[in-house]
């Protein structure tokens, strides 16, 4: 500041800086020209007020373009403010519903935790209970709000679990399923939870009192051998009474011969021989039968199955060509199985049981068809496939309809009439439960009426 007044001090000491400001309002004679100076002052005034009304101006128009600014943010503010009141009013009233959900969510779980029919136990990490339902206040006879916050073992000691089992369940982190049973008391079906995805471990205990459930599948299940036992009673029966009868007609028409005279020694002679054959079929009915029963409750063996499939075929050419109508020795039987074919672990008496139903079914299907040119065929297919051994037992004889195929292989219930006829269509629930319970397997089969029927057997290899 000092510098620029020393740069104007030449002036200021100048002839023109010491001359009279106001010469050029001044006559010649040195006398003030008023007029001058008004028009001077008028001219100055008008700039002067110009300028001030071009600030004004100015002003004005920066003053309106600050108040429409300040308008348009304004309005911005008060959009955004109406934007967020509605914002958290939708916010608010979504919170409000949320908490409505949360609540009947609530109500419901609890609702179908106190409704559920198991005992539900939840643990924590220390073996806590942070969960006891009501069956579990059933059950105990303690209530909830008691042993909440307990030691699962110091609340309900007789609990059939053990510290070691629950922590079993949360080292493997999956679900363990133990069945605690005291023969012909109770039952009870116990699953170990891990909690999955939750800030902290612990278990969901469920104890599910299977007893009565497990003494009706007991009595289902003894309901089905008693049905399965008097099917195969039924087929042997049937079978033995066949030959019986023969050899019982033989022996009368001897002991008639006997009193003729004079007496036909080469008729007898032929039907004492039919006698002793009959005799001999209803022996190898009766073996099969005693092997049979010997052969439940052992073990599994290996069995090629071309051989079981052989034998059963030479079974069914004793016992099944003494039946009235057409005789399995009349029945051409081709076997196609391959060489290699390996062997597998089976029950071979049962598993020959089950050929000699399925033939015996084709038999009869065959002895159905009453055509001059048909000639009676079965034909026998093993084959592997994966892990799994396949039997197709398919005959041209007459087929099996929709509700015949319904039932085929339902339990065997007596309909009363001891003395109807053999209904072969409804002898096959046993060969059902030897290859499906005994053998894990599958049976199942595929018919036309016109065309005839095949039985698939899928047993494992393994």
């Amino acid at each position: 500041m000092m510098k620029k007044l020393f740069a104007f001090a030449p002036l200021l000491y100048s002839s023109l800086a010491t001359a009279d400001i106001f010469w050029f309002v001044r006559n010649t004679d040195g006398s003030t020209n008023w007029q001058y100076v008004a028009n001077f002052s008028s001219g100055i005034l008008i700039i002067v007020v110009s300028i001030t009304a071009l600030r004004l101006f100015f002003s004005r128009r920066q003053v309106r373009r600050y108040n429409n600014e300040l308008e348009e943010i304004r309005t911005q503010l008060e959009l955004r403010v109406k934007e967020r009141t509605a914002n958290l009013e939708a916010e608010i009233v979504e919170h409000r519903a949320t908490m409505a959900r949360l609540r009947s969510s609530e109500a419901y779980i609890t609702s179908i935790l106190r409704s559920m029919p198991l005992m539900l136990i939840g643990l924590n990490n220390e073996n806590k209970i942070t969960q006891w339902n009501h069956r579990a206040e059933e059950i105990s006879g303690m209530p909830s709000d008691s042993v909440v916050g307990q030691d699962l073992w110091d609340a309900y000691p007789n609990i059939s679990l053990t510290p070691a089992q629950i922590q079993q369940a949360l080292d493997d982190n999956e679900t363990l399923t133990i069945k605690y049973s005291q023969r012909g008391q109770y039952h009870f079906d116990i699953t170990i939870y891990p909690l999955q995805e939750q800030s902290e471990t612990g278990v969901v205990i469920l104890l599910d009192d299977v007893t009565q459930r497990v003494k009706n599948e007991t009595m289902l299940i003894q309901r089905d051998k008693m049905s399965s036992m008097g099917e195969m009673a039924s087929i042997m029966a049937h079978d033995i009474n066949i030959p019986l009868r023969a050899i019982i007609k033989d022996v009368k028409e001897v002991r008639q011969d006997l009193t003729d005279e004079p007496m036909d020694i080469e008729g007898m002679r032929e039907m004492l021989e039919d006698a002793v054959i009959r005799g001999q079929q209803a022996t190898s009915i009766i073996d099969n039968l005693l092997d049979f029963s010997g052969s439940g409750g052992g073990t599994k063996a290996e069995a090629n199955m071309l051989d079981v499939i052989s034998h059963s075929v030479e079974l069914a050419n004793d016992v099944l060509s003494v039946m009235p109508g057409l005789r399995f020795k009349d029945v051409k039987v081709n076997i196609d199985c391959p060489e290699d074919i390996p062997e597998i672990p089976c029950y071979i008496t049962e598993m020959q049981q089950v050929f000699l139903s399925l033939f015996r079914h084709s038999c009869y299907a065959l002895g159905k068809v009453d055509e001059d040119e048909h000639t009676p065929v079965i034909n026998i297919e093993v084959t592997v496939f994966y892990d799994h051994l396949w039997v197709r037992i398919q005959h041209n004889g007459r087929g099996i309809n929709l509700d015949e195929q319904k039932t085929i292989f339902e339990p065997f219930t007596a309909d009363g009439d001891a003395n109807g006829q053999y209904d072969a269509g409804k002898r096959l629930s046993f060969s059902h439960f030897i290859v499906v319970e005994q053998h894990q397997g599958q049976i199942a089969l595929t018919s036309d009426p016109a065309v005839g029927t095949t039985f698939h057997i899928q047993l494992p290899l393994q």
